[in-house]
């Protein structure tokens, strides 16, 4: 199962977060190992905010990736990193779909979980 992250995107969240670069792909590859099976629960509880052939970008509340981080068993700042890739992912998309002001301001509120299809 491929991860949906762009790798432009991996390397933006990299330096903003404190992970290695070279430590990103695998994460993001492990969390998507971990989303990719719970696609059908993300679609019931969550708000949809966009889903093409490739992936599902979904809404969830603050505190999401603590819980998924725990799951993963990494620390605090692979977690962190895995939230700031997704988001990052999702203005990106924001931007091509001219919808990143409204993306924005909603990641002030929640954060995102983008997850392959």
């Amino acid at each position: 199962m491929s991860h949906p992250i762009d790798g432009q995107v991996m390397l933006l969240a990299a330096a903003k977060a404190s992970v290695a670069g070279s430590r990103l792909p695998e994460l993001v590859e492990r969390a998507q190992e971990e989303l990719g099976p719970r696609l059908g629960e993300y679609r019931r509880r969550y708000e949809g905010a966009h889903e093409d052939e490739d992936a599902c970008y979904f809404f969830v509340p603050d505190g999401h990736w603590e819980s998924v981080g725990e799951r993963l068993s990494v620390g605090e700042r692979e977690t962190d990193a895995l939230r700031r890739v997704h988001e990052e992912q999702l203005k990106r998309l924001g931007k091509r779909l001219e919808r990143r002001e409204e993306f924005e301001t909603a990641l002030e509120l929640r954060s995102c979980v983008v997850i392959g299809k």
